[in-house]
């Protein structure tokens, strides 16, 4: 059996580089000041979960499968370094993780990768609105075909590289489902409920709609024993 330890990414500011001014104005224009820190203590502790988490196992020969990862060996361990100097929780655990002997492989495809960040960029940053609908209109339109291209070809990548009785780590974004894409004799470890994290997340710019379940959720991502085993996809 092979295993898949699997978890549902909530990227923090310093993972989204030249975006992530425009992302956390856009979550203040949404939610409000207070509902935006308050998301952003909840990143952080659910990083501390997932950080303490590993802290608890031998990951020792593990494959390590990263979100956004388009290169190994020394070209990956310099966006490694990069990213934990800007200060990601995501790439300060998987320094962690690689320094006590854990292996990352790239994951990705360049070009998809780059494909969606270039519309993400060209949405975020257009100095009118009307340049601004356009983009945002045009990445809606293959949004969902740029996801599932990127998360066929990391499953693929994860089926070609995880042996027999290995074990594995994928760092993935909840709106990915690379999950439902992996053979079934993968064994998938979830960390997090891919779901709840998804649901916080669409939840987090309408959450005065629904506080009481926002912040539901919010508990949810910052408990601990939460982690659930699943091999049915």
């Amino acid at each position: 059996m092979r295993t898949l330890i699997l978890v549902p990414v909530i990227h923090t500011s310093a993972d989204l580089g030249s975006l992530a001014k425009d992302v956390a104005k856009g979550g203040i224009a949404f939610s409000g000041g207070d509902i935006w820190e308050k998301h952003n203590s909840t990143v952080e502790g659910f990083w501390n979960i997932i950080s303490d988490y590993f802290n608890s196992i031998d990951v020792s020969g593990m494959n390590i499968y990263q979100d956004g990862m388009i290169a190994d060996g020394a070209i990956a361990q310099k966006i490694v370094e990069e990213a934990v100097k800007a200060g990601s929780r995501n790439y300060e655990l998987l320094a962690s993780l690689l320094g006590r002997g854990a292996v990352l492989l790239k994951a990705e495809d360049f070009n998809l990768v780059k494909e969606e960040r270039d519309r993400l960029v060209a949405m975020t940053q257009s100095k009118s609105l009307t340049r601004t609908l356009i983009a945002l209109i045009k990445y809606k339109l293959v949004k969902s075909r740029l996801l599932d291209k990127r998360d066929k070809f990391i499953a693929m990548t994860i089926d070609e590289t995880l042996r027999q009785d290995e074990r594995g780590i994928l760092f993935i974004g909840a709106y990915h489902n690379v999950k439902g894409k992996l053979p079934c004799d993968i064994e998938i470890i979830e960390i997090k409920d891919t779901q709840k994290v998804r649901e916080y997340q669409r939840l987090l710019p309408h959450c005065n709609k629904d506080r009481s379940r926002f912040e539901e959720l919010s508990r949810y991502l910052i408990s601990r024993g939460n982690c659930k085993t699943t091999s049915s996809r």
